[in-house]
């Protein structure tokens, strides 16, 4: 009985980064995303925008828009689930310059629950 009190706890303390890592917001709240890009900024947009394209897990990322600003990478659009929202975020993490990440990605015939 104590091996799975201590199971149960080491799973729910492993599921915590994946809960608290990435920040959500509220239904109506907006982000400013930057409407002008310097040459470095389009470098940035552009290498994120060709990996998400070039992701070979099969997941649709054609509606994800990418635009940068100082090494913050704003993804916005539609996706087509959440898994997709997640692999967006993930594969903008890897591109090298990338200092954080903007989720403004909505998922299509989503709703939250409240």
């Amino acid at each position: 009985m104590k091996i799975t009190a201590q199971f149960m706890l080491a799973a729910a303390l492993s599921i915590l980064p994946f809960v608290f890592g990435c920040q959500t917001m509220r239904v109506g709240t907006t982000v400013e995303i930057p409407t002008v890009e310097t040459p470095q900024d389009q470098a940035l947009s552009k290498s994120v925008r060709d990996r998400l394209l070039s992701d070979k897990k099969k997941v649709d990322l054609t509606g994800v828009k990418v635009v940068s600003n100082g090494g913050t990478v704003y993804l916005s659009g539609f996706v087509k689930s959440l898994d997709a929202r997640q692999q967006a975020i993930k594969i903008a993490w890897e591109v090298r310059g990338v200092q954080s990440v903007v989720n403004s990605l909505e998922v299509q015939n989503w709703s939250p629950m409240l």
